[in-house]
């Protein structure tokens, strides 16, 4: 980890590049948004907004981080991950809506 590793805009811990990330579509891109904004996340964080949240959710009134990090389970999940290491991984909780 060093002071140049991106920060997960969802839970603002660093991301280290051998920890698994991936790219959020903040407009899911079957709902219209393929090139649209993207942030980069941990995985898990990415995991835990697809478990929480629909596609038509995700468009309509969870396209921002700020709108996400609103969400009652994101926030929880915000507070919980925020405790753990940044390569820290674990089987999201709960099944895809």
């Amino acid at each position: 980890m060093t002071d140049a590793d991106p920060i997960c805009p969802l839970c603002l811990r660093p991301i280290p590049p051998d920890v698994p990330q991936s790219l959020h579509h903040l407009v899911p891109k079957l709902k219209g948004g393929k090139s649209g904004p993207v942030v980069l996340l941990h995985h898990i964080c990415h995991k835990e907004i697809h478990a929480a949240l629909s596609e038509a959710e995700l468009a309509q009134r969870f396209n921002t981080i700020e709108a996400l990090r609103s969400h009652p389970r994101i926030a929880r999940f915000v507070d919980w991950v925020a405790h753990r290491p940044p390569g820290f991984l674990s089987r999201v909780p709960g099944g895809r809506r």
